[in-house]
């Protein structure tokens, strides 16, 4: 099984312009990233749409592919870099371009989802844990998935889902492991021209989950579990923080 990974990065963010570019301790977060991604998968590309990142991946030994301005989502920027790259891969891995402190452990265990000749499209998710509070459980931007026998997804959604009855919500955690989405994918190369061609789906504008078009639409996605906690960075503020906490 041969793995290509592609790292969607676009300069343009309402909270956070350039933040691809944003320093790290003398680094570019794209470099971190990338350098991370490189521990576990051989082949790493950039995608992106801003010819400043495009030459500071160059300049760092990076690959990296021009792609448009008016994607949807990185799964769709990820559609076009793939058509544009050569080789000869079996599943390609989407990395945000936002995580410098993704590990190979995650990685491995998205990787690991496809030793099941079936498997199309996989995901990963992370137990929430009592400690965490269930103010961290409420977080609509920490999407929380159901999962059935087969570690499959069965809904992605940014309430909590399952409503544990007759139940105070402080004792929830107690009563039942939840899982949060980490927004990492991997298709294979066959099935991301399929579910990038799908139109939006109605639980995909609902929930502002691109994940739900393919739910919705039949695919299966294959889960992959993480007990580490991702450090995504939206904003500046978010930035300090992970400087604080970087050990390069």
């Amino acid at each position: 099984m041969k793995f290509i990974a592609i790292i969607p990065a676009r300069y343009a963010s309402s909270r956070f312009p350039g933040k691809p570019l944003a320093d790290m301790k003398g680094k570019p977060m794209i470099q971190r990233v990338y350098e991370q991604v490189k521990k576990s998968v051989d082949e790493v590309w950039v995608a992106t749409d801003d010819s400043r990142i495009f030459d500071a991946v160059e300049a760092f030994g990076g690959k990296a592919v021009m792609t448009s301005t008016e994607h949807r989502s990185g799964t769709d920027r990820i559609q076009e870099a793939f058509s544009k790259i050569t080789g000869d891969f079996d599943v390609i891995i989407n990395i945000q371009g936002d995580e410098p402190f993704i590990q190979p452990q995650q990685i491995e265990a998205i990787k690991d989802c496809f030793t099941d000749k079936k498997v199309r499209l996989a995901t990963l998710v992370k137990p929430f844990r009592k400690e965490d509070g269930f103010e961290v459980l409420f977080n609509p931007n920490s999407p929380k998935v159901v999962i059935n026998k087969n570690d499959e997804a069965v809904y992605f959604s940014r309430s909590i889902i399952p409503y544990i009855r007759d139940v105070h919500h402080t004792e929830w955690l107690d009563r039942h492991t939840f899982y949060k989405h980490i927004g990492m994918y991997a298709y294979k190369t066959d099935v991301l021209s399929e579910i990038t061609a799908l139109p939006q789906s109605s639980l995909e504008k609902a929930e502002s989950l691109e994940q739900l078009r393919w739910i919705e639409n039949g695919y299966r996605v294959k889960v992959g579990y993480t007990d580490i906690e991702t450090i995504g960075i939206d904003t500046p503020e978010d930035m300090e923080k992970a400087l604080d906490l970087l050990k390069f």
